[in-house]
Parts: structure tokens; C-alpha cells; sequence
């Protein structure tokens, strides 16, 4: 997703409802320059990617978003693990460069996912199975 995707992107996904292209401009404009069409343009773009499904409402669409910034920070981090040669490596060399506080959250879901009566060498389900603790 490109730099100007994503800040559409960001806001659909903070809103959490269907947007226009008027709401998103407007908000847009408050921190760039930018065109109505551009913005038209973006949300047609990333519709035609399946990331917002939209609704005719008039002579316009409302758009929304078809799954959550969490979702999509998984499948970037899932896409670039999938390409290393080494994944125990790029993981150790990931968990290195986290935070404590990340940290900390990569433990808590761990748990969540392993659910609290699992022993702690037991592999975890498929994540599809898994609710997002975020959409609860």
C-alpha cells in the first residue's frame, strides 16, 4: 500500500463506518494540498485492491473498510517473514529490535491465542480460528 493509500486508508479504518470521498478529502486537507479526484481516484484504487467494499448512496460512493489495520499489519508481517530463507533467524532478528512494551504484547497474545490451560510447549491453533482480541 502506497504512502497516500495508506493515510486514506488510516482514516477509514479510524472511523470504523462508511466514509465519502468528501469526508475523507476534507480531513485529508487539513494536513496537505490534495484534489477531490485524487482522493475519488485513491478510494477506486484501493477498492479495485478489495481492501473497501462501497455502496452507491446517490451520485456517490460510501466506503468501507473490508478488514482491520490489524489484519493487514499481520499479512505485511506474514508476507515478509514467508520470504526469508531463515524464518527462526528473522524472527529472533525481529524480537530484537521490539520494544518491551512490544514485547510484552507479542507474550499477551501468545497467550490469548494459546488460551490460558494450554501447557506452554503446545503449538498454538490456526490464527484464522482465532478472534481478534481488538473486535471483541
Amino acid at each position: 500500500m502506497g504512502e497516500l493509500e495508506d493515510a486514506v486508508m488510516t482514516r477509514v479504518w479510524k472511523w470504523n463506518r462508511p466514509v465519502t470521498v468528501r469526508e475523507v478529502l476534507e480531513d485529508l486537507q487539513q494536513e496537505r494540498s490534495i484534489a477531490y479526484t485524487t482522493v475519488m481516484t485513491v478510494l477506486d484504487n484501493l477498492h479495485q485492491k478489495g481492501w473497501v467494499r462501497r455502496e452507491a448512496e446517490g451520485r456517490a460512493y460510501r466506503y468501507e473498510a473490508v478488514s482491520t489495520r490489524a489484519a493487514y499489519a499481520a499479512a505485511l508481517m506474514n508476507d515478509a517473514w514467508s520470504q526469508s530463507d531463515n524464518p527462526a533467524a528473522a524472527l529472533i532478528a525481529f524480537f530484537g529490535m521490539m520494544s518491551e512494551e512490544q514485547r510484552q504484547a507479542l507474550r499477551d497474545a501468545i497467550r490469548i491465542v494459546q488460551g490460558p490451560d494450554t501447557p506452554p510447549d503446545t503449538p498454538a491453533p490456526n490464527p484464522g480460528s482465532v478472534p481478534d482480541p481488538g473486535e471483541r
